[in-house]
C-alpha cells in the first residue's frame, strides 16, 4: 500500500493557465493526480518519488507569479477518507453513465451505473484524461470486442467496457495496489470477464490480439510502449490514448503513424488530449 504526499499550491495571484502549466511540469517528474480549484492546485506524488530539490527546480523553470506551498503525508490506509472529504463527487455523462462511490447516496439513475471506491488508485472520471476516455467508450461500439485497459488504475474503463458489451477485458497495471483496487471495483460492480494483471507492457507478449486498446498513462510511457500496443492490435482495431497535453498530440500521432496506425481524431479538455488511431483492416 503506497503512501502519498499531498502538495498544496495556493496561488498568490490566481491564474488558471499557470495552475495547468504547473500540473504539466509536475506530471513530467512523477506527480500522478491533480485538482485545480479557484485558489490554486492540489497535487499527489508517491512518498518515495518526492524530492524537494526537484520541486524547487520545477518552480524555477517557469516565471510563475508565485505559490505558497504546503506538504502533507497521506498514508495509504487513509486515502479513502481523504478522497471522500475533498474531491470525489458523483459525475454524470449525458444521463447515460454515472460514476460514484459506495458512500454516495444522491445520484441519478442512468444506463451505466459505475461504483468506484478509489483507495490509493487515481481514476474516478474527474480528471480530464479519464473523463475523455469514458466519453470515448460511450461513443464506441464495443459489443463482442476484446479490450485491453493498459494502466488500469481503479479499473473504471475496463468496467465500463464490459458494461457496454465487450466480450473480454484485460486490465494491466504496474502498481500492486491498483491491481487490488481494480479487483475490488470489479466485485462492487458485479461484472465478469475482466482479467487483472500485475505488470507492464511486456505482459502483452503472451496475449492474443485486441480489438480495442485503452491507454491512459503519460506521454513518455505511451511513446515507449506504443510499439507493443501496435503488435497486439487486431486489423481494424483502435487504440485510444490519453494522459498527455494537447501540445503533445503531434508527437504521439507521428509515433503511431510510423507503426502503421492511422490517426482518426483528437479531442481536448482543459488542455489534456485524447486521440484515436486505427490499424487498417
Amino acid at each position: 500500500m503506497n503512501d502519498y504526499y499531498h502538495l498544496r499550491f495556493d496561488a498568490r495571484e490566481y491564474d488558471e493557465a499557470e495552475c495547468d502549466i504547473l500540473a504539466a511540469l509536475l506530471g513530467e517528474v512523477g506527480y500522478e493526480s491533480f485538482v485545480v480549484d479557484d485558489k490554486g492546485l492540489s497535487a499527489y506524488v508517491r512518498k518515495e518519488q518526492y524530492s524537494g530539490d526537484t520541486l524547487c527546480d520545477v518552480l524555477k523553470s517557469y516565471p510563475f507569479k508565485g505559490f505558497d506551498v504546503s506538504k502533507e503525508l497521506v498514508p495509504g490506509e487513509d486515502w479513502n477518507s481523504e478522497w471522500e472529504k475533498n474531491y470525489f463527487k458523483p459525475i454524470v455523462f449525458e444521463n447515460r453513465c454515472c460514476v460514484h462511490s459506495s458512500f454516495h447516496k444522491d445520484y441519478p439513475q442512468v444506463e451505466y451505473d459505475i461504483v468506484i471506491d478509489p483507495r490509493m488508485a487515481f481514476g474516478t472520471g474527474h480528471h480530464a484524461t479519464t473523463y475523455q476516455m469514458l466519453e470515448r467508450l460511450l461513443d464506441e461500439p464495443l459489443a463482442g470486442k476484446r479490450v485491453l485497459d493498459m494502466g488500469c488504475g481503479t479499473g473504471i474503463l475496463a468496467i465500463l467496457a464490459r458494461m457496454r458489451g465487450a466480450s473480454e477485458c484485460v486490465a494491466i497495471d504496474v502498481d500492486e495496489w491498483c491491481v487490488k483496487n481494480t479487483e475490488e471495483n470489479i466485485a462492487l460492480n458485479s461484472v465478469d470477464n475482466i482479467r487483472v494483471v500485475l505488470g507492464d507492457a511486456s505482459a502483452l507478449a503472451a496475449e492474443k490480439p485486441f480489438d480495442v486498446i485503452i491507454a491512459n498513462i503519460n506521454r513518455n510511457i505511451l511513446l515507449q510502449d506504443l510499439p507493443r500496443y501496435a503488435e497486439r492490435l487486431a486489423p481494424g482495431g483502435i487504440v485510444l490514448m490519453s494522459g498527455f497535453y494537447e501540445k503533445d498530440v503531434p508527437l504521439l500521432r507521428e509515433a503511431a503513424e510510423r507503426l502503421g496506425l492511422a490517426f482518426e481524431d483528437g479531442r481536448e479538455r482543459d488542455g489534456w488530449a485524447c486521440i484515436k488511431c486505427r490499424r487498417q483492416a
